[in-house]
């Protein structure tokens, strides 16, 4: 086993270069900024000492070194599906054919030997951007599995749903300019939709799993989930004043508002509903209607949309109903495909 310096410092970063001198260097600069250093001389070590320190996402490589070389290390950590490592490889002035196989290899960033503190630690940044990006994608996947799980909605539900609100947002990015709608926030709105249910995790499972019609006792309960997701939602975007949980906390909280005031919890109307959970309602009362729950049977595509169009301006903004009939080719396609007994196929 290669040599670790392990201090207990911030972020893991692995170096691994069979140049000693470069190994030291790279360690000064990092420890120097508050960074936990592991060390190897060739690829081999480095990807026991990887496999064996599940917190390591960075790791910085040279590409030629004995035993295994940097592009069979970076090809070795793709491997692992587990967690995503930022890899950062270490060239030559000029040495751009071992580049672009290293890029092509699933390496992420480079650095020009002999590296320069700035261009070290900008290097870096940006690793750690994308990967507190992918840690937050990571949770909103966590937290909206556990709320399917103690659901009635499973197979392909948030599947189908995140699709069918990004088909939704990015039409009315298009079509309708008034609304201010970027791609990016599509995308976001997208990203964050597999949350709206996540208030479901403090409903009793004998609300949640009843085969029949809910009492109304039982259906003011199971309305709870709205505010329970919102405020869940709410009290970590307070924290963190992330832009993506700002959504998330809109989508959970209102996304059982009606156009036309009569939803719950806050009987907002009109343009006073975010617009990510008008978007939310239409995609998730359709995947309602056309799936089997135990309570339900399944509808046809042409039952749904006679429902979803006669409750433009009523349940629904009729701006999000065109743009359900504008993109219904693809909306049908994304019906067909994530099928909850095509599960395997995807």
């Amino acid at each position: 086993m290669a040599n670790v310096e392990q201090k207990k410092y911030g972020l893991p970063i692995l170096v691994v270069d069979d140049d000693e001198q470069q190994r030291l260097l790279l360690q000064m600069l990092l420890e120097r900024e508050g960074y936990q250093v592991f060390r190897a001389a060739d690829g081999k070590d480095a990807l026991e000492i990887f496999e064996v320190n599940p917190e390591i996402r960075l790791v910085i490589t040279d590409l030629e070194m004995p035993r295994m070389n940097g592009f069979e290390l970076v090809r070795a950590i793709r491997k692992h599906q587990i967690r995503y490592a930022y890899i950062i490889v270490l060239t030559s002035v000029g040495d751009k054919q071992s580049l672009l196989k290293a890029l092509s290899e699933g390496a992420d960033d480079f650095l020009t030997k002999p590296a320069m503190e700035e261009e070290l630690h900008l290097r870096i940044a940006n690793g750690m951007r994308l990967l507190r990006q992918q840690s937050q994608d990571e949770l909103i996947l966590a937290l909206a599995k556990l709320a399917e799980y103690r659901s009635d909605e499973t197979g392909c539900h948030l599947e189908r749903v995140q699709l069918y609100t990004k088909i939704l947002a990015m039409d009315l990015a298009d079509n309708c300019p008034e609304l201010n709608i970027t791609y990016i926030m599509a995308e976001e709105i997208a990203k964050v939709s597999p949350l709206h249910d996540i208030g479901k995790v403090a409903i009793p499972d004998y609300i949640l799993h009843k085969p029949g019609k809910l009492t109304e006792e039982e259906f003011e309960i199971m309305k709870r989930h709205a505010m329970l997701g919102g405020s869940i939602l709410e009290e970590i975007y307070l924290k963190t004043q992330s832009p993506y949980l700002q959504l998330a906390y809109e989508i959970a909280a209102y996304h059982h508002e009606k156009y036309d005031g009569t939803g719950y919890p806050s009987q907002l109307s009109g343009d006073d509903i975010p617009l990510g959970a008008r978007i939310m309602a239409l995609a998730d009362v359709y995947d309602a209607l056309a799936s089997k729950r135990c309570y339900k049977s399944d509808m046809s595509h042409g039952v749904a949309r006679d429902i979803i169009v006669k409750e433009s301006g009523g349940h629904f903004d009729p701006k999000v109903v065109d743009a359900f009939l504008r993109q219904e080719d693809v909306w049908l396609t994304v019906h067909d495909k994530f099928q909850d007994n095509l599960v395997s196929e995807l």
